[in-house]
């Protein structure tokens, strides 16, 4: 039902900005359900997977990671909450998109298992929607999206498939700890852009 309010949303876009606000935060509600779920499945993922492993491996891989980083590190966003509450709307809204784009293809190799899970690169297709939507809502938003997209990110490619014995463990690792750093992080932004549109909310993270 969601996707459906989304798509006729999207489909009269033209007008969307004269919108009272009270459709803007039934709109940003809907996102920040979205990715709230994709959030909480991203953590329960990882934790899973970590409980696999025996304690020596989880050591490793852990020490591995903190000197790694993330495809989508690439993007740049606010380095800390104080940047995150002094970022307009727009800019919180931009970064959210590009993080949930750079996330369809290697969302791939999270399918398999539960129906959840293999639900994973569809909610993110509609969240990215969503998010789309919210931004042509805002005045010039398209422009700014338009003017972003000179960003490339270093390419996945199939990094994460295909992969042999030596390698899948330490790469699925990585996978779902940035998996799930990154829907934190779009989690944060999509809660404080909403949290804009009411003055007399404390927007503190």
């Amino acid at each position: 039902m969601d996707t459906v309010i989304l798509f006729l949303a999207l489909a009269s876009l033209g007008s969307v900005s004269s919108q009272p606000i009270a459709d803007s935060q039934r709109l940003f509600s809907i996102a920040v359900s979205r990715v709230q779920h994709l959030h909480l499945l991203a953590q329960r993922l990882f934790s899973d997977f970590e409980s696999s492993l025996q304690m020596e491996e989880q050591r490793q891989l852990n020490k591995i990671f903190l000197q790694d980083f993330c495809n989508s590190d690439y993007i740049i966003s606010p380095i800390d909450k104080h940047e995150t509450q002094r970022s307009s709307v727009l800019k919180l809204l931009s970064i959210s998109y590009r993080l949930v784009e750079s996330w369809e293809f290697p969302s791939r190799s999270l399918s398999g298992g539960s129906a959840p899970r293999n639900q994973i690169s569809s909610k993110l297709s509609e969240l990215k929607m969503g998010i789309l939507l919210l931004i042509r809502a805002n005045q010039d938003g398209a422009e700014m999206l338009a003017d972003s997209s000179t960003l490339q990110l270093a390419p996945y490619g199939n990094y994460y498939q295909s992969v042999g014995d030596d390698e899948s463990l330490r790469r699925m690792y990585e996978l779902l700890a940035c998996f799930k750093k990154d829907m934190h992080k779009v989690e944060t932004y999509l809660t404080v852009a909403k949290c804009r549109l009411s003055p007399e909310a404390n927007c503190t993270l």
